[in-house]
């Protein structure tokens, strides 16, 4: 069984990227990289990444991590709060404490992709 199936699928990754950019845009600290941004139109975007990064339906047809963040200059630490915040919904949602591991380790192996060197 996949983490995407075991997280719960499409509608805890639906519930969760929603509840995921309240979140973060209403975290002072990341605030700027969301401004004038369409919010709702990004989300369906992240839906269909983590779909694709949990090993659910490919569906994903974006820029790849590193085209699509460059020129954000995102830090370390707005990555990190991100994922915290990714950490913490997914937690709210009930997913499994070594789900949540699994998870926070796929999104760090991602990071030298997206911080601005």
């Amino acid at each position: 069984m996949t983490i995407y199936d075991q997280i719960g699928g499409q509608p805890v990754i639906k519930t969760a990227t929603t509840v995921f950019y309240s979140r973060i845009t209403d975290d002072p600290a990341l605030a700027r990289w969301f401004e004038g941004v369409d919010i709702s139109r990004l989300r369906a975007h992240q839906r269909a990444f983590l779909a694709a990064a949990l090993d659910g339906p490919q569906l994903f047809t974006g820029l790849d991590l590193g085209e699509a963040h460059s020129g954000m200059a995102i830090t370390d630490d707005a990555y990190t709060r991100v994922v915290a915040h990714l950490i913490t919904t997914l937690d709210d949602l009930g997913v499994a404490e070594a789900i949540l591991t699994e998870v926070e380790q796929r999104l760090e192996s991602l990071r030298g992709q997206v911080v601005a060197a």
